[in-house]
């Protein structure tokens, strides 16, 4: 990209210089030449690029060559101290102005970049600026909560937009001299004014109050509903109950009718000798059922149980008389025995 140059009377606050710089190149268009041939009164020689440049240079360089570059509605007084009408167009009379934006050539690039640069005129940034302190800063004001520095920030955002609308310059294409009117006056065209009026209104920066601090809140995790409300979050799992003691399996009752003992040295007063009309059977007893019961539906700690007795077979005792008596697994005496004695 050409790098951009723009003479010293385009900075800020620099006063307006006596001659606009003018830079044409080797061949002039002929747009250029029909407009300069409009506006001079008096009929001047252009056969020649000087000759073009000396009749431009003059031209803006004239006291009155002002252009106007766009118009702004301003309000005349603060949102707040806005008179109120029914009829809207009173209301807008009494309550909005026009703020012409007027501006001078400083610069005109037909070589490298082929634009002309405008600076707004002294009345115009001091409308502006004035504008901004008295009735947008009271408005910035208004519309936000109050800080500690909020008066420091609003200082220095007036001064910001000072800075600003002293460096503002628009640039645009050289067409735009052909709105160019008698004594160097003129009237930018082609919709140019909308883009000078968003340029001039993006100056205007809100006000905008500190961002909120950002606080650490630590949060605990939440306690189950079964918890205590003064239980620790992290604590150890209390003791399971005391379970009993081991038992040992020759100290276990019988759960079996007629048995009094399961020890090895009782082993002997089960089968006794006997005859057969001391031998008494008696009815088998009905078959165990478990009752019905909701205890297995539960997590509990496991109940202890006894191990089975593990009694002497028949056939390892010394039969009696030929006679032998055996215990069934169903808790009765088994008559096949008896059947068997009564064979003999």
């Amino acid at each position: 990209m050409p790098p951009q140059l723009l003479p010293a009377s385009a900075a800020a606050f620099a006063p307006r210089a006596s001659s606009v710089n003018v830079v044409l190149g080797s061949k002039v268009e002929p747009w250029l030449t029909q407009t300069l041939k409009r506006i001079n009164k008096i009929k001047r020689p252009l056969n020649s690029v000087p000759q073009h440049q000396r009749c431009l240079t003059e031209t803006l360089s004239s006291p009155n060559a002002i252009w106007n570059l766009a118009s702004l509605l301003l309000p005349k007084t603060p949102e707040a101290e806005l008179r109120r009408d029914p009829n809207p167009l009173i209301e807008a009379v009494l309550n909005y102005e026009l703020t012409h934006l007027e501006a001078y050539i400083v610069h005109v690039d037909m070589v490298l970049r082929n634009e002309v640069a405008y600076k707004l005129t002294p009345e115009t940034i001091e409308s502006l600026i004035d504008y901004h302190k008295d009735i947008h800063c009271v408005d910035a004001k208004a519309n936000t909560y109050d800080w500690s520095e909020k008066e420091q920030q609003c200082k220095k955002l007036h001064e910001n937009f000072v800075q600003a609308i002293n460096k503002f310059v628009y640039r645009t294409h050289v067409s735009a001299l052909e709105g160019l009117e008698e004594d160097g006056a003129g009237e930018l065209l082609g919709g140019r004014s909308e883009e000078v009026k968003n340029n001039i209104m993006g100056l205007f920066k809100p006000l905008l109050p500190p961002p909120p601090r950002i606080v650490d809140v630590v949060r605990q995790p939440p306690l189950l509903p079964s918890s205590p409300a003064g239980a620790a979050i992290w604590s150890q799992p209390s003791p399971p109950a005391t379970m009993p003691a081991p038992v040992e399996s020759w100290k276990i009752l019988p759960s079996s009718p007629g048995v009094t003992s399961t020890s090895a040295d009782s082993t002997g007063s089960i089968w006794v000798p006997m005859g057969m009309s001391e031998v008494q059977l008696p009815s088998p007893p009905p078959a165990f059922s478990q009752p019905y019961s909701t205890t297995g539906m539960y997590y509990s700690s496991p109940l202890v149980t006894a191990p089975i007795p593990q009694l002497p077979l028949p056939s390892m005792l010394a039969p009696q008389c030929g006679i032998t008596v055996g215990y069934n697994s169903f808790g009765g005496w088994d008559t096949r025995y008896q059947e068997y004695a009564a064979t003999m």
